[in-house]
């Protein structure tokens, strides 16, 4: 990387310190009030099936182009250390993700997977694991510690064969990158074909994300020949449909370099500043995406509550239904053992049982179904009989039919649920509150913040 590295040790006092800027503490709060082992909200979310991802404390920046575009040699620049091997030669085959930590280190694939949970669908691309790394420096500058760089590899057209499928590769990368930076350069390879048509994909998808800049600027010779450059990029641009729209922006930027002036304009702080603009919609989203998420358990909490209770109270109607069919059931087979044990007992033996009175009255209630079933013949008695005991099971199998009950929470899952509740509406919604008046007070006075 051409330039000098400035002095890092005023700009790392604050890393050093054990300081972090307001932006980084908030995102790193909110992704703390996810994961927390505890009673973070991904755990608190599962207990009432809604699944939640948690919030990043970066954002992800994929630079793309042709080779030799400038691309490492920005993040280089960006992070002020030699990280990236810079040339004319492919000198990125894979993609290199880049980002601050505590110490310097170097990661190969499978550890780059593990550091980086969310981007593990690559392994479904064939070959990419292997030439897949990391980069992690100890640099603070600019925004670096709220920032991790994909530098994607040159892209060529003609014979060049790529390990793996690139174009896919970089598309899937471009639906998790927040910011895509596309690098094009002056000496020839601007136009190059699979470049444009990546990045033509790209923009039907997240048009947004996509920003052009002419790099290496002062290399292209004049201010007309660096005019006529520009002039046949955005020709060959808006020949293609999606990337023909109103307000098309394409900065000049290179690497400063003290010992090397140029009279060229050096837009490279726009790069900086559209990374800066895009952590802090990044923290508004998380912050949204925050108190929206709140909502969402809050309700699944307060709906698994009620259909609880639901439950509750369908089972005991459905117990009382099943208790009622089980005592008619047994009531037929009782009265058929009374009416035989009556008719084996003489008048005598009832009499000493129940006493006259007792006999009495018991032979007035009996008296119509005697009669009753004095004038059948056997036949008919014995089915009246074979009627009465299927009834019988009839009721009683009935009754086990409504006596199937849904499961139901205990006490104390219902307790834990309501504290899990209370938690989230009285903690984390305070704590988000918090966080946004934090982040809203960089740059609104306190009279503003107590209107």
């Amino acid at each position: 990387m051409s330039g000098k590295i400035k002095n890092r040790n005023a700009a790392n006092a604050e890393a050093l310190t054990g300081g972090v800027s307001c932006d980084e503490r908030i995102l790193r709060d909110c992704h703390q009030l996810y994961t927390d082992p505890a009673s973070g909200l991904v755990s608190v979310a599962e207990t009432v099936g809604v699944k939640l991802l948690a919030p990043r404390k970066k954002i992800t920046v994929m630079l793309m182009g042709n080779h030799s575009a400038g691309k490492s040699s920005f993040i280089n620049w960006y992070v002020e250390e030699h990280i990236q091997r810079t040339g004319v030669a492919i000198e990125t085959q894979g993609f290199s993700f880049v980002t601050s930590g505590r110490k310097r280190e170097s990661l190969t694939g499978n550890a780059t997977l593990h550091l980086y949970p969310h981007f593990k669908p690559l392994q479904e691309f064939k070959g990419v694991s292997e030439y897949l790394s990391t980069e992690i420096c100890t640099s603070r500058q600019k925004r670096f510690s709220l920032v991790t760089f994909v530098d994607s590899p040159g892209l060529v057209d003609g014979d060049m064969k790529y390990p793996f499928d690139v174009d896919e590769v970089i598309m899937w990368l471009g639906d998790v990158c927040d910011l895509i930076l596309v690098f094009f350069d002056p000496m020839g390879q601007a136009l190059c074909k699979r470049s444009l048509n990546i990045v033509e994909k790209l923009n039907d998808k997240h048009g947004d994300r996509l920003h052009f800049y002419l790099s290496k600027a002062d290399e292209a010779g004049g201010e007309s020949d660096r005019q006529r450059v520009m002039m046949q990029i955005v020709q060959e641009l808006c020949k293609r449909p999606g990337l023909n729209k109103c307000g098309f922006d394409m900065p000049t930027i290179y690497i400063p370099n003290p010992n090397k002036p140029s009279r060229c304009v050096n837009q490279i702080e726009d790069v900086c500043r559209t990374i800066e603009k895009t952590i802090n919609q990044t923290v508004q989203n998380t912050l949204n995406s925050l108190e929206k998420d709140c909502e969402v358990i809050s309700e699944a909490i307060a709906d698994t509550l009620s259909n609880d209770r639901q439950v509750s109270a369908s089972n005991r109607r459905a117990r009382c239904k099943s208790c009622f069919l089980t005592l008619l059931g047994f009531s037929v087979p009782l009265a058929l053992a009374v009416l035989v044990v009556l008719g084996v007992l003489s008048k005598e033996l009832l009499e000493v049982a129940l006493g006259p009175e007792g006999t009495e009255t018991l032979s007035l209630y009996l008296a119509p179904a005697v009669k009753l079933f004095e004038t059948l013949s056997v036949e008919q008695q014995l089915y009246g009989v074979g009627g009465m005991v299927l009834l019988s099971f009839l009721l009683l199998i009935f009754a086990r039919y409504f006596f199937r009950t849904q499961p139901t929470m205990s006490g104390k899952q219902k307790r834990q649920l309501q504290e899990k509740l209370e938690y989230v509406q009285e903690v984390v919604k305070t704590k988000k509150k918090k966080l946004y008046d934090e982040y809203l007070r960089q740059s609104v006075s306190d009279q503003d913040m107590d209107m």
